[in-house]
């Protein structure tokens, strides 16, 4: 895993620029804190951040290859998990290889088939070819979005980076936000328009595409995307197909040349991913896997049950561990600790986030990078499989169901902002933007129509919010976080699964809970689904309450225009552990619509936004 950036210009001279492409590359230093290499010409400028995973010696970037006349350059952020069956491939068609890196592979495979190399891709990634006779540069990013990669067009010239603190480096783009990049934060926030990089002319390489850029301008391209169909397996055979789909996934994603560890919750998806996990290590590596697992001070004291988070994780987390018999440490977290990431997470982020929701993640990284450098995580499987409420309860209002309560975001919200970007208008404009692109299967029935709909929001608008959220958390910390359940093989198939099949047993996630069988205790199997651990200490509230009431008070705060300051002293004077406002997901209650608040005034401040 690495960060890269890049700055093509078809008329301006590059190769003096160096210092530029330098900054870029240094803002990523966190994603590749190994090495650093850089590529300057006269048309191109590509810099890379190594995070070494595999091939230490051999898998450096720059990368570069002479193949048929022409000299190709690629930078590079992912992992493959089918590079040996490219490699076998590129073998037969005559290439050699140097190393054994997913990296000469790739750029190998681009050489070879030009821009379809990406449909043969198995894996999560970003990166960008320069071809030095042509003078063009193509990008990708991988189907499902794991990996990030934002652009900006500038003139004659494409400047590109693995995240936006990049691009602010670059001194022709500045952090400036307009009405719709207020929209985005105010009234979609911590979630994204897909596409949308938030500050004006920065744009997103959507999931699934990929872009071409040379002397004429730009060509983008969906090279991927879900297809609707008839499902035909009966269900034993549909069970039987996902058995085998997660089994591969997970396998593939075991290789690695530094420590690899799963991190576990005690839950269906990540225990079952440390099941596999331990029965490779135990039956062809003779080693015990290691898992880790996050928890917070006193929450066995404080914890309450809640229809979203009916158990507490610590006592599943125990069990799962001794019964798969892996090497497991828990890392403990206390308020101050949690309070405090707060803002490098918006750092990480370059935008503000799911507050304690991604600082525990970071601080939990941080945490793991100690003893290891590869992690793998359950992310995904609620959204592929229908594992969160909103797939069996019925939706309140047609929007986006983790976003039921506005008006709890409105309330706090200045009279001025409202009305400049009209909320509601704006939310809602999204929304049906986002229903208009669910791919139609003429036999689906209006129940299965509604149910494709639900699973494409989730698949497309909230899970790269979560997706975010792991790849920034973890690769701040120079940790790599991968995700089998987001294997494009897995998501395919499970699209055009009816519900009644996934709803087996009238359980959320009944099918994958089928189709896992074996590999766990059934009480772990069949456990009720519960979502990424929270603090349940008071005194977690106690200190938002004491940052938001410090921030109003201070004059000088630029989220003050945004905000209706009584509205918000009143909630932070207010608030109970009670306060029943969940406005996004299914963790962010009123504490973290104040944490969302604070990380908005950092994040004006800290990246000095201007706004238009």
């Amino acid at each position: 895993m690495c960060g890269i950036a890049g700055w093509i210009d078809h008329k301006r001279n590059l190769a003096d620029k160096s210092s530029v492409i330098e900054a870029m590359t240094r803002a990523l230093s966190r994603r590749g804190p190994d090495a650093e290499g850089l590529w300057v010409s006269r048309q191109a400028l590509l810099g890379h951040r190594r995070l070494v995973v595999v091939d230490p010696e051999g898998g450096g970037q720059p990368m570069s290859l002479s193949w048929g006349g022409t000299t190709y350059i690629l930078v590079y952020n992912g992992e493959l998990y089918n590079t040996e069956d490219l490699r076998a491939e590129l073998l037969d068609l005559g290439h050699t290889f140097r190393g054994w890196s997913d990296t000469e592979v790739l750029l190998h495979a681009y050489a070879e088939w030009g821009r379809d190399c990406v449909k043969k891709l198995n894996g999560i990634f970003a990166f960008a070819v320069w071809d030095q006779e042509k003078h063009q540069a193509f990008l990708a990013r991988d189907r499902i979005g794991v990996k990030p990669l934002f652009f900006a067009r500038r003139d004659d010239g494409l400047v590109f980076a693995s995240e936006i603190k990049a691009l602010l480096k670059h001194p022709d783009i500045a952090p400036r936000l307009g009405p719709e990049g207020l929209a985005e934060i105010f009234a979609l926030g911590p979630a994204r328009t897909p596409g949308h990089g938030v500050f004006e002319g920065i744009e997103e390489l959507r999931p699934g595409r990929a872009m071409l850029f040379d002397g004429s301008g730009t060509e983008e391209w969906a090279y991927w995307s879900l297809e609707s169909r008839v499902h035909e397996d009966d269900f034993n055979t549909t069970v039987m197909n996902v058995r085998d789909l997660v089994l591969d996934a997970v396998r593939r994603q075991l290789v690695s040349d530094v420590p690899l560890c799963v991190l576990l919750s005690g839950g269906l998806d990540s225990s079952a991913i440390a099941a596999i996990a331990a029965h490779v290590y135990q039956h062809e590596r003779n080693e015990r896997i290691r898992t880790f697992s996050i928890d917070y001070v006193d929450n066995d004291r404080h914890f309450r049950a809640s229809g979203f988070q009916p158990n507490a994780d610590a006592p599943w987390v125990a069990a799962v561990s001794d019964y798969l018999g892996t090497r497991h440490e828990n890392c403990l977290l206390d308020t101050p600790e949690l309070t405090g990431a707060l803002f490098p997470a918006v750092r990480a982020r370059d935008l503000p986030g799911m507050t304690d929701v991604d600082s525990s993640l970071l601080l939990f990284s941080a945490w793991v990078k100690r003893q290891a450098t590869v992690g793998l995580s359950g992310e995904c499987a609620d959204e592929v499989f229908g594992g969160y409420p909103w797939f069996y309860r019925p939706a309140e209002a047609r929007t986006f169901p983790w976003s039921q309560r506005l008006d709890a975001r409105i309330k706090v919200l200045s009279p001025e902002l409202n009305d400049l970007i009209k909320p509601r208008e704006y939310v809602a404009r999204r929304y049906e933007e986002a229903v208009a692109e669910v791919p139609r299967c003429p036999e689906d029935s209006p129940e299965d129509e509604k149910m494709r709909e639900l699973f494409y929001l989730n698949l497309t608008r909230w899970m790269p919010t979560l997706l975010d959220r792991k790849d920034r958390m973890s690769m701040y910390t120079g940790l790599e976080l991968r995700v089998p359940y987001c294997d494009h093989r897995i998501v395919e198939y499970a699209w055009n699964i009816p519900w009644e099949m996934k709803y087996y047993n009238k359980r959320e996630k009944g099918l994958l809970r089928k189709a896992l069988t074996g590999l766990l205790p059934e009480a772990v199997l069949w456990r009720k689904k519960s979502p990424y651990p929270k603090t349940h200490n008071p005194n977690y509230i106690d200190a938002l309450r004491a940052l938001t009431l410090r921030m109003l008070d201070d004059t000088t705060a630029p989220i003050r225009p945004f905000i209706d300051a009584n509205a918000v002293r009143t909630l932070a004077e207010t608030m109970t552990r009670d306060t029943d406002i969940p406005w996004f997901g299914q963790l962010m209650n009123a504490p973290q619509l104040l944490a969302y608040l604070l990380q908005v005034d950092y994040w004006l401040r800290a990246y000095k936004v201007e706004v238009e």
